[in-house]
């Protein structure tokens, strides 16, 4: 933490950079690209862990009910280049631990990944109705026609600072580009006036709403040939596996049930290597996150490999209106002109 502290005049530095990128585009000088069918961005202004990929699974539950839906994603982490469309039979290593498990659990929605979202936006809008953008809130190059920002209970941007004397990617004064601000990983219960002085602080502009969720834990586990009640775990030492950017409502949520744990962590989109493996499969039995478990899946020759998956939970029974908000949007899309 005083090493961060250290870093603040790179901060400073770095504020500059962001400012004078961010009014290139603001001003026209560079130019942001929009499209004639609706792109909904899903971003953040801090470093990972802001609970992404569960949003944009929750999206994807109501939308691709409705419309042809595309998930455009980069692919952190992939050894491969240039745009390529995921399939549930490609590695984790080829197109990302992420948009892998997306096109696993939604099969008939058009998923890829490319860095470009240019490229990317151009292969699909063709193909689809609504475009998802996982992670691009600072692809300026893009211009979204709706844009979902995240940031988590316990790690406001408003008590940020920038990196790299703290996590933020830019300014949180650059949250005004964004439609909703959604609150995420709540903890349960919060009082609502806590939601209330944090609704207060982010001072929302006239166009901007906010809405605030939590982390809703399934009931069963899984693993490649079986699921299983949570309860299986009851009076069964196990070992818990995260390579997630933040592990801590996991953690905690296994202690609150009493279940008897270690824990292995590693870094986020960790590449396992083949010790880890070794380590791993040494435990008799291992639970890990949905995230890892499509990296793990095909290099842990043993059954008891399993996965704890995650949901997303509306607060104050907002999720008809939360709906209702992105709905509106893509009825009420008019291409640019």
């Amino acid at each position: 933490m005083k090493l961060r502290k250290l870093l603040y005049p790179f901060s400073v530095l770095y504020d500059g950079i962001t400012r004078l990128r961010n009014r290139a585009y603001d001003e026209g000088w560079k130019e942001s690209s929009e499209y004639y069918i609706p792109v909904i961005c899903v971003g953040n202004l801090s470093v990972g862990g802001t609970g992404k990929s569960p949003m944009v699974e929750w999206l994807l539950g109501f939308l691709a009910a409705e419309y042809k839906v595309a998930v455009l994603s980069r692919g952190y982490g992939r050894t491969t280049k240039g745009y390529l469309e995921v399939t549930p039979s490609h590695h984790a290593n080829q197109v990302g631990d992420e948009p892998l498990q997306i096109k696993r659990k939604f099969p008939d929605v058009l998923v890829a990944v490319c860095a470009d979202r240019r490229t990317g936006i151009a292969n699909l809008q063709n193909r689809a109705g609504v475009i998802v953008l996982d992670d691009a809130f600072q692809h300026r190059k893009v211009r979204p026609s709706f844009t979902l920002l995240l940031t988590p209970f316990d790690d406001l941007f408003l008590d940020d600072q920038l990196l790299p004397a703290g996590n933020l990617r830019e300014a949180a004064y650059n949250k005004s580009r964004a439609d909703l601000i959604v609150v995420t990983k709540c903890p349960d219960p919060v009082p609502y006036a806590k939601l209330q002085e944090i609704q207060f602080r982010m001072q929302l502009q006239e166009h901007q709403k906010i809405y605030f969720t939590r982390i809703a834990y399934h009931d069963q586990i899984h693993s490649k040939t079986e699921s299983l009640p949570l309860s299986y775990l009851d009076g069964k030492p196990f070992t818990l596996v995260t390579g997630i950017a933040k592990p801590e409502p996991l953690v905690a949520f296994l202690k609150e049930k009493g279940f008897d744990f270690e824990h292995l962590r590693y870094p986020d989109h960790h590449r396992f290597s083949d010790a880890d493996i070794e380590k791993i499969e040494s435990k008799d039995l291992v639970l890990t996150s949905e995230k890892d478990f499509v990296r793990l899946k095909d290099r842990i020759q043993k059954f008891a490999l399993y996965y704890l998956p995650i949901g997303l939970q509306v607060l104050n029974e907002q999720e008809a209106y939360f709906k209702e908000t992105v709905i509106d949007h893509i009825q009420g899309f008019s291409p640019p002109v």
